[in-house]
């Protein structure tokens, strides 16, 4: 049997937690976005996507925390701070259930950020063109 497709109404409440995954959200507020009442929303929310409202948005923050740990040189502390967890301890908690090993670790399993240097994407495209010569028509054997 196939499962059901979430409802419009449950998928503004995803899209809201993707865009602001930052920001303090709980499941009344999450509810209000779905306009359903908080029980029913965290019922059909875990039913239509195989997890709970609050797990779902701890992902996001911890994939957003792994992706700044590759990718920037900031602290720790910073990082769970700016994806919107407000105690290193815990981030520290779950992101090794999550990633099965400490922030620090992981980040250690990576490159250095400073290691990787950020090219602009307008200087790829410039680079990637082909020769103008390239585009000119052929004058030699035309029909006609």
């Amino acid at each position: 049997m196939r499962p059901v497709p979430p409802a419009r109404h449950l998928l503004r409440a995803k899209d809201l937690i993707d865009a602001r995954y930052r920001d303090q959200l709980d499941v009344p507020a999450l509810a209000r976005a779905a306009r359903l009442s908080q029980a029913h929303f965290s019922r059909e929310f875990r039913r239509s996507f195989g997890e709970t409202p609050h797990r779902y948005l701890l992902t996001r923050r911890l994939e957003r925390a792994a992706d700044l740990l590759r990718n920037t040189d900031r602290n720790v502390a910073d990082i769970c701070l700016t994806v919107g967890l407000r105690s290193v301890g815990s981030f520290t908690t779950s992101f090794g259930r999550a990633f099965g090993m400490s922030p620090t670790a992981y980040r250690a399993s990576y490159p250095p950020a400073s290691a990787r240097v950020r090219i602009p994407t307008c200087i790829l495209q410039a680079y990637a063109r082909p020769p103008y010569s390239s585009f000119r028509e052929d004058n030699g054997n035309r029909p006609g």
